[in-house]
């Protein structure tokens, strides 16, 4: 076959589990898939006219990189107002927050808020009250399951005290039953949220098109989505009436606690659903919440007495949702961070050989997202249970400390707290490990997260001390996470992940080699360009 592109590179990494004997330095594609792999020498071979040649030169050609836990329309709402995640104490928000309430206009929204800068001071709405102007306030916390209102916002809400929810939430409230303002989980935070004045949808079409062009300026060509809604779905048909998306992306729709079967039957009729470049293939769930806010699934209470509880009140109903897709093929997404809770998700896992047929289970590709603190007897357990791992290293290096004074690993205590982030330990045990950024919890960049990965302290600061050392990933390793585990994770290996003959001709292309570069001069490298289906998506204009 004529191709009708050739990508050359001095360096090449392919992934390929059979490499091929000799240098590659060279890929053909046609139709957007590739056709041969191999040297310079045999570039010329392929030419032909008409067919279009674009020469990296020194740079480094990889498979597409890929995160492999993304929210970006979830993450228009999380985004709002002024981003506190660079405020490391309690002055530098209040700076923040005051500045912003002079320009906001009805309400007082910021992001990304950061509990170790309050040190040991608890959240409180005060906090707000002090710096709003008068104005609603609603604040969310980097870890996307928390929020702070303001007195003003809960007297628009109507929130006045306790509330029961289906899910774990709460409305955290003093002694006396009146609401600090603090939030935990969806349920609680949509009382206030629902009442804040909505974008338009050309205001947020508008915004997700420039967050794309960005994941795809940052090297990625592709993301697994863990939401998905209908504006969702609204949103990308839009985007791609105006031409392709710029990257892949695989969503999955939330099933949530207090749905049975007649809900999860529909959420199942969504899947395979899509356009060009996006479709729904996976189910996301959530078997607890966040260290960090005290609604993770704990063997035993942190240091304030929390984490105690399943996120499904009735965790057997989970099973049971998981069960219901898992006999009809359809992959699972589980959200597990404390060991309590990784644990009910592999028993879970494990259960399904007595139900789902041995062909379906093995083409159907079951995750747990995050898995922060887990013991040495539940990692031997994910290979059995044939459980992926995916991961965001950047958690650990952004918002926990090696000398454990940071929240989650005070709330942890030391021995929960050395288990943080076994990414090399599972890995070791064989088990399939792909990396993300749960964007916008933390940033998206992939190759600072692969530095990080590498590091366990934050790239670009050689001053900070490495957090866990021993589970730090080779080099391969966390390439590895945003290629061919990437594609493992998401059941696509056959089809992406390594550039090999008949894959999809996804590639990224940087200006170090991940494998030999050292990890902090990666991190702060540039990204030349990124191919989906063999049309550029992103070039990097180096003669400016």
């Amino acid at each position: 076959m004529i191709p009708d592109l050739i990508v050359l590179a001095d360096t090449i990494h392919t992934l390929d589990e059979h490499p091929q004997r000799g240098p590659v330095q060279a890929v053909a594609v046609s139709d957007g898939t590739v056709t041969a792999v191999g040297s310079r020498a045999d570039a010329h071979d392929w030419r032909q006219a008409g067919t279009n040649v674009v020469d990296f030169g020194s740079a480094t050609l990889t498979p597409g990189l890929v995160d492999c836990h993304i929210h970006p329309v979830f993450g228009l709402d999380l985004t709002v107002g002024v981003d506190l995640s660079g405020a490391s104490t309690l002055d530098e928000i209040r700076t923040l927050l005051r500045d912003q309430a002079a320009h906001d206009d009805e309400w007082l929204r910021g992001w990304g808020l950061n509990p170790n800068a309050f040190g040991t001071a608890p959240l409180h709405r005060s906090m707000l009250d002090d710096v709003s102007g008068g104005k609603p306030a609603l604040i969310r916390l980097f870890d996307g399951h928390s929020a702070v209102a303001n007195s003003r916002a809960l007297e628009v809400a109507g929130v006045r005290g306790r509330y029961a929810f289906e899910q774990t939430s709460e409305v955290v409230c003093d002694a006396e039953g009146v609401p600090t303002g603090l939030l935990l989980e969806a349920a609680a935070m949509e009382l206030v949220q629902r009442h804040i004045p909505q974008e338009s949808f050309a205001r947020r079409k508008t915004r997700l098109a420039a967050l794309l062009r960005d994941f795809a300026r940052s090297g990625l060509t592709g993301g697994h989505i863990m939401d998905h809604s209908a504006e969702s779905a609204a949103l990308f048909h839009a985007l791609e009436a105006d031409g392709e998306l710029p990257l892949r992306l695989r969503s999955a729709p939330w099933c949530m606690p207090g749905t049975g079967e007649d809900d999860w039957k529909e959420l199942a009729r969504t899947l395979g659903k899509g356009g060009r470049r996006w479709s729904v293939e996976a189910i996301k769930l959530f078997v607890d919440g966040t260290v960090d806010n005290g609604t993770a699934w704990l063997y035993e209470p942190d240091l304030y007495g929390e984490s105690t509880a399943p996120f499904w009140p009735r965790p057997e109903e989970y099973s049971a949702a998981v069960r219901y897709f898992a006999t009809r093929g359809i992959p699972t997404a589980t959200h597990a961070i404390g060991d309590a809770g990784v644990q009910h998700v592999l028993e879970a896992m494990e259960s399904l050989r007595d139900v789902v047929p041995p062909d379906v289970l093995r083409r159907t590709v079951h995750r747990i997202e995050h898995l922060e603190t887990v013991p040495d007897e539940l990692v031997a357990r994910f290979k059995d249970a044939g459980v992926v791992a995916s991961m965001q290293p950047t958690h650990c290096t952004h918002y926990s400390l090696a000398d454990h004074s940071d929240n989650w690993s005070t709330r942890l205590g030391p021995e929960r707290a050395d288990r943080a982030w076994r990414c090399r330990d599972l890995r070791e045990a064989g088990v399939a490990l792909g990396i993300g950024s749960d964007w916008p919890i933390a940033p998206f960049p992939p190759l600072p997260i692969m530095a990080d990965a590498r590091l366990r302290r934050r790239s670009g600061h050689p001053e900070q001390d490495p957090i866990a050392p021993a589970q730090a990933l080779t080099a391969l390793q966390a390439l590895e996470g945003y290629t061919s585990h990437a594609a493992k994770a998401a059941g696509l290996w056959d089809v992406s992940g390594s550039i090999s003959k008949g894959k999809r001709a996804d590639f990224t292309v940087l200006e170090l080699d991940p494998l030999s570069a050292a990890p902090d001069e990666l991190a702060a490298s540039r990204v030349l360009g990124t191919f989906v289906d063999g049309e550029i998506q992103f070039m990097l204009d180096r003669s400016a």
